[in-house]
C-alpha cells in the first residue's frame, strides 16, 4: 500500500467576527496603556501555567493537575480526571472528541448511556494505524440504512415472514435476508457473525443474529434505530435440526440434483436455503464458494447459516467479489480488525468488568504485554511444556527481561513499569511465572506485574457470566501494546484482529514438548480460515487455494489453513 498514514486536515481558521481587529483591513486597534499591560500579564500568566498542560496533547481538558498523567506516548492509556463540578465526570480531549467515531466508522446517534463501550472506546484503545477506505465506510451507512428500512418488525420485514411461513415460490425483493445461526465458542461465534456481515453486504442481505448463547447480553446492537436480532417468533425454529444432510441444505440439494446446473429447481423454488459451513461439511457444501453457486443464492430471499469458520479468505477466491473487496479492504489483513470493530461493542455490563479491571491493573503501566495460553489436551494442567514454551518465546523475543537469581532484589524507584495481563482456563502457568518474576529481580532493572482475571478451568459455552468474563478478557487483551497467542485458537484471532497487532503466535506443541522455535510473529493479524475448500471451480478439481492469488495464504499455524496478508508487505 502505497499510503501508510492517514492524512490529517486541520482544523479551518475560524473567520474573524465583525469588529475584530483582523477583520478591518487597514485598521489598527489602540488599547489604552493599563489595559495593554493588564492583558500582557494575563498572557505572560497563562503561558507559564498551561504552557506546559497546552504540549502535553493527551491530558484531558480541565483535569486536575495532581492526578492528570500525559498520554501523549501513543499508547491509548486512559487517565481519567476529576471535573471541577465535583469530580463524577470524565473529561474527554479534544483527541477523544475526534475518535470517538472511529474515523467514521460507527455512525454517530445512539444513545450514548445504552451502550457505554461504543464511543468510550476511544479513552481507552489506541488510534488504529489501519486505513479505512472510504468506501468501506458509504457501505457501511448503506447497509444501515437497508437494516432500518427491512429489519425486525419493519413493514417490509412483517410481508417477508408471511410469505415465509406461505412457502411459496417467492421472488427476491428489496429486502432479502442472512439468518446467523449461534455455533461453537464465543471467538468461533464473533469470527462467523463478522464472515456472514462481510457476505450480506456484498449481496445486500440485511443480517439477522440468533439471539441463543446470550449474544444480547454480550454485544450492543450495531446498527442505528433498529435491531439485529432475530425475532424469537421467527418461523423457523428447529435450527438444531440443520446439519449437511438435510434436505433444506444447498449442498444435499446439489447432491440429490434438486438444484439443475442451470440454477432451477426441479420442484419448487424453496422460500429458504440452509447453508451449511461448518467444519465438517462435505464437498457439495463447500461448493458455495462457487461463483455459479453465487448465482443460484441471488434467487433466494431466505438464506440460514451455521458456521465455525472464518471463511472470509476464501470470498476473496470469488470472481464476483473480487472488485467489490478489493475497493472495500485496499489493506487486505485489516478486513476483521474494521468490522469487528464497527460490529462488536460490549454491552454495559460487560463494559463494567473491562474498565474496573483496566483501569485497577493496567492503565498506569508503561508498556502492556497480553500472553493468551490456550491448550489442546484433555489432560489437566498446567503443563511444564506449555510454560517453558511461554517463557521460552517471551524471553527469546525480549517481551519479558530476564531474571538474575544470583543478584539481591534491590528496590528503586526510577524504574520502567510492565504488566503483564495473562489470560488462560487454568491458574498455574500464571502463578509460576509471577513467582519467577518476585522471587528475583530483573536483569534490566524493570518491574513487572502480572494480572489474571479469571480461571474456568474449562470451557463453558453455554455459561451467561462464563462468555461474559471471556469477551471481557478479549478485549482487555486487545488493548496490549504487544501480544503473545496460542494457535489454532480463535480466542486469540480475535483478541489480535481487534488490537490490530501482528502478535507473537506460540506454535501447536506435539508430543507434549515445547517447538523450536517456540513462537514467530504473524504474517497478518487477519484470523485463519481452518477448513477452507480445495477447489477449482472452473476446472472443477482440486486444487490448493493457498496459491491462487497473493493475497490469500497458509496460516501459520495450520499449514492447509488459510488466511488474508497484505501483499505490499508480504
Amino acid at each position: 500500500m502505497d499510503i501508510k498514514e492517514r492524512i490529517r486536515r486541520s482544523p479551518p481558521q475560524a473567520a474573524p467576527a465583525p469588529g475584530h481587529p483582523r477583520g478591518r483591513k487597514g485598521r489598527v486597534a489602540v488599547l489604552p496603556l493599563s489595559v495593554a499591560a493588564l492583558v500582557a500579564c494575563g498572557v505572560l500568566l497563562l503561558l507559564l501555567s498551561g504552557g506546559s498542560a497546552a504540549r502535553r496533547g493527551g491530558q484531558f481538558l480541565d483535569a486536575d493537575p495532581a492526578i492528570a498523567v500525559p498520554a501523549g506516548d501513543g499508547r491509548g492509556d486512559l487517565h481519567q480526571a476529576r471535573s471541577r463540578d465535583g469530580g463524577h465526570g470524565t473529561m474527554e480531549s479534544s483527541k477523544v472528541q475526534r475518535d470517538k467515531l472511529i474515523g467514521g466508522l460507527l455512525a454517530p446517534g445512539f444513545d450514548e448511556q445504552s451502550c457505554l463501550s461504543r464511543y468510550q472506546s476511544a479513552l481507552y484503545r489506541k488510534e488504529s494505524p489501519h486505513l479505512l477506505s472510504t468506501y468501506l465506510l458509504e457501505r457501511l451507512r448503506e447497509h444501515e440504512v437497508l437494516h432500518k428500512k427491512c429489519g425486525p418488525h419493519t413493514e417490509s420485514y412483517n410481508k417477508a415472514i408471511e410469505l415465509l411461513k406461505s412457502g411459496q415460490d417467492i421472488e427476491v425483493g428489496d429486502c432479502n435476508y442472512l439468518v446467523w445461526i449461534s455455533y461453537s465458542g464465543l471467538g468461533n461465534r464473533m469470527l462467523t457473525i463478522t464472515s456472514a456481515f462481510l457476505y450480506a453486504i456484498l449481496t445486500n442481505r440485511v443480517l439477522l443474529v440468533d439471539g441463543d448463547k446470550g449474544t444480547a447480553d454480550l454485544f450492543c446492537e450495531p446498527f442505528p434505530e433498529t435491531s439485529w436480532l432475530l425475532p424469537a417468533d421467527f418461523p423457523i425454529n428447529h435450527f438444531e435440526n440443520f446439519n449437511t444432510g438435510s434436505p433444506e441444505s444447498y449442498g444435499k440439494m446439489l447432491k440429490t440434483e434438486n438444484i439443475r446446473s442451470d440454477g432451477s429447481f426441479k420442484g419448487p423454488k424453496p422460500a429458504f436455503i440452509y447453508l451449511h459451513l461448518a467444519h465438517d461439511y462435505d464437498d457439495y457444501d463447500k461448493l458455495f464458494f462457487c461463483e455459479h453457486s453465487q448465482q443460484h443464492l441471488q434467487r433466494i430471499p431466505w438464506l440460514i447459516l451455521r458456521s465455525d469458520n472464518y471463511f472470509v479468505p476464501s470470498l476473496f477466491l470469488i470472481p464476483a467479489y473480487h472488485e467489490e473487496l478489493m475497493r472495500l479492504f485496499p489493506q487486505k489483513d485489516a478486513v476483521f480488525h474494521h468490522l469487528g470493530r464497527y460490529l462488536f461493542h460490549p454491552t454495559n455490563v460487560v463494559w463494567g468488568l473491562i474498565t474496573r479491571y483496566y483501569d485497577s491493573y493496567l492503565a498506569k503501566a508503561d508498556e502492556k504485554l497480553g500472553i493468551q495460553i490456550r491448550v489442546f489436551d484433555t489432560e489437566t494442567g498446567p503443563f511444564q511444556y506449555v510454560l517453558d514454551q511461554v517463557l521460552s518465546c517471551t524471553l527469546k523475543e525480549n517481551l519479558l527481561p530476564k531474571v538474575n537469581a544470583q543478584l539481591p532484589i534491590v528496590s528503586t524507584r526510577k524504574v520502567r513499569s510492565k504488566v503483564v495481563l495473562i489470560t488462560s482456563l487454568n491458574s498455574g502457568y500464571y502463578e509460576r511465572i509471577r513467582t519467577m518474576y518476585w522471587e528475583h529481580p530483573t536483569t534490566n532493572g524493570d518491574i513487572i506485574s502480572f494480572h489474571q482475571p479469571s480461571h474456568e478451568e474449562h470451557q463453558d459455552s453455554d455459561k451467561k457470566m462464563h462468555n461474559m468474563k471471556a469477551w471481557a478478557e478479549i478485549y482487555l487483551l486487545s488493548l496490549s501494546d504487544v501480544m503473545v497467542t496460542s494457535a489454532w485458537s480463535t480466542f486469540g484471532y480475535v483478541a489480535q484482529g481487534l488490537s490490530g497487532l501482528k502478535t507473537w503466535l506460540m506454535f501447536k506443541p506435539e508430543n507434549h514438548t515445547a517447538p523450536n522455535p517456540p513462537c514467530r510473529q504473524v504474517m497478518s493479524m487477519e484470523p485463519c480460515f481452518h477448513a477452507p475448500p480445495f477447489y477449482d471451480c472452473k476446472a472443477r478439481r482440486g486444487t490448493d487455494t493457498g496459491k491462487l492469488v497473493p493475497h490469500v495464504r497458509h496460516c501459520e499455524d495450520m499449514s492447509w489453513g488459510l488466511k488474508l496478508v497484505d501483499t505490499d508487505e508480504w
